[in-house]
């Protein structure tokens, strides 16, 4: 079987990628292709945040995918053209409105419409100002990450003069704009569009006016200030105006040559118009796709300034990095709860990615998750026991501290310790976390039926019967044979030996009965690491309590 040797010559590795269908592959296979037609030195890969609110997952979401086909894309040019990530801040945006997320309200509802970093600091006054103040969050979480990117603040950009030149270009291609713009607008917006939107000299609002006249020579708009009434003239360079979005994001990308940019769904008539305009004045738009939104337990589309849905120290609460990323990786353009109840199953499953990637071929191993989220180097595998054992170790047994929970673990893999496992010590911290916070408080037990008090009791002695030492598979042996029964018969489902297997129902009574809960482990495994005599003492109070 072949596999992905890490002294693997960067050919060979390209030659086995341009053969991989997994998504970064292929939005790379594009930018390979655009590059036939427009070769380039460097290539740009950009992300864009806008900091009304406070950063959330999403925007991680947006750099964790863009780093994915950034890597991707050195495979298949065996990274012999320098590519450059931007994480660009569009912080000289009007201030709409105040994020209800944030503190001193009443203090940022005084400034209304001026550019996010013209606003005060809610938080601490420890930065210039709110823009400031969430660009400094987002940089540290993907610091935290370990992102390799370059921030940009678009404020810096306009008054430093880095985008005069292609903001010359759009007063020259106004009408062109003005064409593409005017028929996705109603009446009333068409009105009074204009893609500059000037600074107000007197107020240093954003101000959405019309220009009543254009000096392309000069390169001045002229407006009516509607707080004085008078005629404005202004330069459209020098951070004297900011332009309208669609405008902004396409000046943008001519500006900067950027070659790359993925964008959520709800922004797909927007890519479209941007790419016009960016077509309009002389340039190709950057190569992309459109992800689908995260919902909230509602269904709701995840908003910076409601803050619904998790933020970034939430999920880091309750679960790895890796398992954030995991979650990143899968099915991008599908619609995603992303809620606390997604956690347990991502770091489940990113185990099992690990596990598994030595002994898939080189075709699997490109498309395992694991293989981009750690750019082509995961790790080893080495996890003794699942996140959703560990919750159901905490849960039947009440152990709110590590050391109890490491009690469990120690005997069932003895050898294995925080300082040895350092990755298993994090998750024990994790699942204590995550079952004080969700569990506990839902926590509730159900009384058996007559026949489920039969079966339990008969699983009870079972259990007796086997050695303190049993291992986890003949324990689950005891358990199938136990559940072999009505109402718990499976006629469908047959086993080795051809005898009729168990429902789903046998094992979802388990959790209900014994550890309140609708969900958990192999329930072999569970025994095993909880103990018998300790499962055998849990069915008697769960018998005594339902008597």
């Amino acid at each position: 079987m072949s596999v992905i040797d890490p002294n693997m010559s960067p050919s060979d590795l390209r030659a086995l990628a341009e053969q991989s269908n997994a998504w970064p592959f292929e939005q790379a296979k594009a930018i390979v292709a655009r590059l036939k037609k427009s070769p380039k030195d460097e290539v740009l890969f950009e992300t864009g945040y806008g900091p009304s609110g406070l950063p959330h997952i999403g925007t991680f979401g947006e750099v964790a995918r863009t780093s994915m086909v950034r890597h991707a894309f050195r495979v298949l040019t065996e990274d012999k053209i320098k590519t450059r990530l931007l994480a660009f801040s569009d912080d000289m945006d009007g201030f709409r409105k105040v994020p209800d997320n944030v503190p001193n309200k009443d203090l940022l509802a005084q400034y209304l419409g001026r550019p996010l970093t013209a606003v005060p600091d809610p938080f601490s006054n420890e930065h210039p100002s709110f823009g400031d103040a969430n660009n400094a969050r987002l940089r540290a979480f993907l610091d935290h990450f370990g992102f390799d990117y370059e921030f940009a603040s678009s404020t810096v950009y306009y008054k430093s003069g880095r985008f005069d030149a292609t903001l010359l270009k759009m007063l020259a291609a106004y009408d062109k704009i003005m064409d593409i713009i005017l028929p996705t607008l109603g009446p009333d917006r068409r009105a009074t569009y204009s893609p500059f939107l000037p600074i107000s000299k007197t107020t240093g609002v954003v101000l959405q006016v019309p220009m009543i006249r254009r000096d392309v020579a000069a390169g001045t708009v002229t407006y009516v200030d509607p707080d004085t009434n008078e005629e404005v003239e202004t330069s459209v360079t020098g951070g004297n105006v900011k332009c309208q979005w669609k405008a902004d994001w396409a000046m943008r990308w001519v500006a900067l040559g950027v070659d790359y940019e993925m964008a959520g769904k709800d922004l797909i008539d927007s890519v479209k118009l941007s790419g016009a305009i960016a077509r309009a004045l002389g340039a190709m738009p950057p190569e992309g796709f459109n992800y689908e939104l995260f919902l909230d337990e509602k269904g709701q589309k995840i908003s910076k300034s409601k803050g619904n849905g998790l933020t970034i120290d939430e999920w880091l609460r309750y679960a790895s990095p890796e398992s954030l990323s995991l979650f990143m990786y899968r099915e991008p353009k599908a619609a995603k709860r992303l809620f606390f109840d997604v956690i347990p199953r991502q770091v489940d499953d990113y185990q099992q990615f690990i596990d598994g990637f030595p002994r898939q071929d080189a075709k699997q191993q490109l498309g395992n998750p694991v293989w981009h989220i750690h750019g082509g180097h995961p790790p080893q595998g080495d996890m003794p026991v699942t996140f959703q054992l560990l919750l159901t170790l905490v849960s039947s047994s009440n152990a709110e501290n590590a050391e109890t929970l490491w009690g469990f673990i120690g005997r069932y893999r003895p050898g294995v310790s925080p300082q040895t496992h350092p990755k298993l010590d994090a998750m024990v911290g994790y699942a204590i976390n995550y079952y004080r916070d969700f569990v506990a408080p839902t926590k509730q037990f159900r009384v058996p039926t007559d026949s489920e008090r039969a079966a339990l009791q008969d699983l009870r002695d079972a259990l007796s019967q086997l050695p303190a030492d049993a291992s986890a598979e003949d324990i689950q042996n005891v358990v199938y044979e136990i559940g072999r029964r009505e109402p718990f018969l499976d006629q469908a489902k047959k086993g080795k030996d051809g005898r009729p297997g168990v429902t789903l129902d046998w094992f979802n009574m388990l959790y209900q009965v014994l550890l309140g809960q609708e969900k958990g482990p192999r329930f072999g495994s569970f025994v095993a690491v909880y103990g018998v005599q300790n499962a055998v003492n849990m069915i008697d109070g769960a018998l005594a309590r339902s008597a």
